[in-house]
C-alpha cells in the first residue's frame, strides 16, 4: 500500500532488529558454514525459521491481497487511508517511546527525518520504463524504503511509475494459476523473480547499514525513523482531491482512469471526485465519510496497541 511502510509494521510488532540482523547474516560467512558445518548450523546462523516464515507471509499477502488493495484504493480510498493513518499515528508514539535519551541530536534527527519523508510524499510520480531489467532496479530501491519505518516501498514504486506495472504483473500471474497457463506463468513469473532479486540484493546491502546504525547510534536512529513516520502522515491523510488523473493499463481489459496527483483537503472541504471522475461515476461524490473514517482510524490505533502488547519482545 503506497504510504504504509513494512518497516513500520515490523517495528511495532517487535521484530525489526531481529529482521535486520537476520538479513545481515546472509553473507559469505553463511556460505562457509553451509559447506563446512552443514545445513543445521547454516539454518541456525541465518535464523532460517524466522526468515522463511516472514517471507512466506509476505508472498501470500502479495498474491492474495493485491487485487483487493487495488479495488479499495480506487473505490474506498478514504476508508483505506483512514485505517492506515491510525496505524502509522499510533506507531509514531510506540517508536518514539523507545528513545532513552532526548538530546539535541535526537531532536535534529526527528526534524530531518520528518522533512525528508514529507518531501518524498509530495514528489511528483513519473512514468518509467516497463522493461524487465528495470524491475531489478525498482526492487532494489523499493526494498530499501520498505525496511525503513515511515518510508513506504510501495510509494517509492509509485514515484518511479512502477507501482501499477507491478500490481498488473502480480494480478496476471495470479490469474494464470487457474486455469494453468504455462506461457503466462513463465512470462510473468520471470518478471517477478527479477524484481525479487533486486529486493534481495537491496536488503542484504542496506541491512548492514541499519545494523551498524542501531549498534552505534540507536537513539539517533530511532529518532530518524520516528521522523520518517511523522513526515509520511502527509501521504496517508485520508481526504484528498485528485488534481490529475491518468490511464492505467492502457489497451488492456482492466484499463481504467485512476488518480495520479492528489492534494490533501480538510474533511469539510472534501470532494471525492474531480470533473473527469464525476463523469465516470467511479465512486459516490462529495461523501467525506467522517464517522466511518474516525472509526477506522481508531481501529488502526487499537490494532497497533494490541500488536505491540503481544509482540515477541513484550510477550
Amino acid at each position: 500500500v503506497p504510504g504504509v511502510s513494512g518497516g513500520t509494521i515490523a517495528f511495532i510488532t517487535g521484530i525489526y532488529e531481529e529482521l535486520i540482523e537476520s538479513i545481515k547474516s546472509l553473507n559469505a560467512e553463511a556460505l562457509r558454514i553451509l559447506f563446512k558445518e552443514g545445513i543445521p548450523a547454516f539454518w541456525k546462523y541465518i535464523n532460517g525459521a524466522f526468515l522463511v516464515s516472514l517471507f512466506f507471509g509476505i508472498g501470500v499477502s502479495v498474491l492474495t491481497l493485491s487485487k483487493a488493495i487495488s479495488y479499495l484504493l480506487l473505490n474506498e480510498p478514504v476508508l483505506l487511508w483512514s485505517f492506515f493513518f491510525g496505524l502509522v499515528l499510533a506507531s509514531i508514539f510506540l517508536v518514539a517511546k523507545e528513545i532513552t535519551e532526548w538530546k539535541t541530536r535526537v531532536i535534529i534527527a526527528i526534524a530531518l527525518g520528518s522533512i525528508v519523508s514529507f518531501f518524498i510524499t509530495i514528489a511528483t510520480p513519473t512514468h518509467s520504463p516497463e522493461a524487465t531489467p528495470f524491475l531489478f532496479l525498482y526492487g532494489f530501491l523499493a526494498i530499501i524504503a520498505m525496511i525503513l519505518p515511515g518510508i513506504s516501498g510501495a510509494f517509492i514504486l509509485l514515484l518511479l511509475g512502477a507501482y501499477s506495472t507491478l500490481i498488473h504483473i502480480l494480478n496476471e500471474f495470479r490469474q494464470a494459476l487457474s486455469p494453468f497457463n504455462i506461457d503466462a506463468l513463465g512470462y510473468y513469473g520471470f518478471k517477478i523473480l527479477v524484481f525479487i532479486l533486486g529486493c534481495l540484493i537491496g536488503l542484504m546491502a542496506f541491512s548492514r547499514v541499519l545494523s551498524w546504525m542501531f549498534k552505534n547510534y540507536k537513539n539517533t536512529t530511532l529518532a530518524l525513523l520516528t521522523g520518517f513516520m511523522i513526515g509520511s502522515l502527509n501521504k496517508i491523510w485520508p481526504w484528498k482531491e485528485t488534481t490529475i488523473s491518468r490511464l492505467a493499463h492502457e489497451g488492456k481489459p482492466n484499463e481504467a482512469i485512476v488518480p495520479f496527483i492528489q492534494e490533501n483537503v480538510w474533511p469539510w472541504n472534501f470532494e471525492h471526485l474531480n470533473d473527469v471522475e464525476k463523469m465516470l461515476s467511479v465512486v459516490p461524490a462529495k461523501d467525506p465519510q467522517i464517522l466511518a473514517a474516525v472509526m477506522l482510524m481508531t481501529a488502526g490505533v487499537m490494532l497497533i496497541i494490541i500488536l505491540n502488547k503481544y509482540s515477541p519482545e513484550n510477550a
